[in-house]
């Protein structure tokens, strides 16, 4: 990791690197090694939400002063930086119109696109002249430096939401801790008595942190309360607002009553019906199939069709065969081998050649349900 020889020590003290610091373990420890493998590093903090959390705490000054104080622990000048007019405009703006629309977006895939590895990438290589950018990510780079990588911890691995990063802009960019376990990372600054070293792992909305979310949400976007529905038409129950609920959701329901558990299966968003149904294994569930667009290809996509490969439809998913049929005017046609729950339009499905992360793109819609193509229930009693 860092037992480099002094020839290479004395090389990389010819490269500056900037560190995304968020005040995090990750990103603290990432700035250690940069730091005992010889570079010349800056730790640069960015500040892209002002307003306080519902606890009246401004989450961004207690994380910036953590920042400063693992700085100046390990010895590296750092700075900060505001981009609250760039994430509002084309992060925040984003995903409260997706929600306004009905959908449940993940905003890291995002977050990484026009803010990390764009404004503030340009910031660091072209204002500031560093030859690296490095961030506390769990993923890494080829021997070549083009393509990306998964993480070496399979339960951290965050190549899932970096898959719109480009390999011209990747050649350029540093995952320090990419190549070694979780467990090292919290070890690494329990030796090095970084202030960051039990702090918990950041959760919530990107760069806001946690928050009651239908509160938070409800400060933004206004709800109308709409019945739940099975798909024969039954009332149910009453929702707080459509958009609240995700595909396959099963908790804050409020559903009970003799039999299993209630799932949420499908939302007609115009109308305001949430459709749900019991079981966990529900056929509506499933489908194998999937048409997808806003393809971004980390290297470009230069394989014949049919291309066989991996693919996720959310994050901790385990990876799933799939062949990816057709390309047509920016849509993308995929099949699973086996069939896919909860595939839910507006999140990303990434592709992956072994450990490589060859891109992805948004979700258009699932295929017709194997309830719509009259399957049985116990044609989807899958472990999955």
């Amino acid at each position: 990791m860092w037992n480099l020889t002094e020839s290479e020590k004395q090389k990389n003290a010819q490269k500056t690197v900037v560190v995304g610091m968020s005040g995090g373990v990750d990103s603290s420890v990432s700035a250690l090694i940069l730091k005992k493998q010889g570079y010349n590093v800056i730790g640069l903090f960015m500040k892209n939400w002002e307003e306080k959390d519902e606890n009246g705490v401004c989450q961004a000054s207690k994380d910036y002063k953590d920042v400063v104080d693992v700085c100046e622990k390990i010895d590296i000048p750092y700075y900060s930086v505001e981009f609250i007019e760039e994430y509002r405009e084309n992060v925040f703006q984003d995903f409260l119109k997706e929600y306004e629309l009905g959908y449940t977006p993940n905003p890291d895939v995002l977050c990484n696109r026009e803010i990390k590895f764009k404004v503030f990438f340009e910031k660091a290589i072209n204002e500031l002249g560093a030859d690296y950018l490095a961030t506390g990510h769990y993923c890494q780079k080829s021997a070549g430096g083009n393509h990306l990588v998964k993480g070496a911890d399979p339960l951290k691995d965050q190549s899932y939401f970096l898959y719109t990063i480009k390999s011209e802009i990747l050649e350029k960019v540093l995952f320090p801790i990419g190549g070694i376990e979780k467990k090292l990372v919290r070890e690494l600054a329990q030796e090095y008595d970084l202030s960051t070293k039990n702090k918990k792992d950041s959760t919530g909305i990107c760069f806001i942190g946690e928050r009651n979310f239908k509160k938070f949400l409800g400060q933004y976007i206004q709800f109308t309360k709409g019945p739940f529905k099975t798909l024969d038409g039954e009332v149910v129950g009453e929702h707080t607002g459509s958009t609240y609920y995700t595909l396959g959701q099963r908790k804050g329901l409020g559903l009970g009553g003799p039999g299993e558990p209630w799932f949420v299966l499908d939302k007609d968003i115009e109308k305001n019906i949430v459709y749900v149904g019991r079981g966990e294994k529900h056929p509506a569930l499933y489908t194998d199939t999937l048409t997808a667009n806003e393809a971004s290809w980390v290297s470009g996509f230069n394989f014949e069709l049919p291309f066989r490969c991996k693919a996720k439809v959310r994050y901790r998913q385990v990876d799933q065969d799939c062949v990816i049929e057709n390309i047509s005017n920016g849509i993308i046609t995929v099949r699973f081998l086996e069939p896919q729950r909860a595939v839910t339009p507006r999140q990303s499905i990434v592709f992956y050649k072994d450990q490589v992360c060859l891109g992805g793109a948004m979700i258009e819609a699932p295929g017709k349900s194997y309830y719509d193509l009259g399957k049985i229930p116990s044609a989807v009693e899958l472990n999955i």
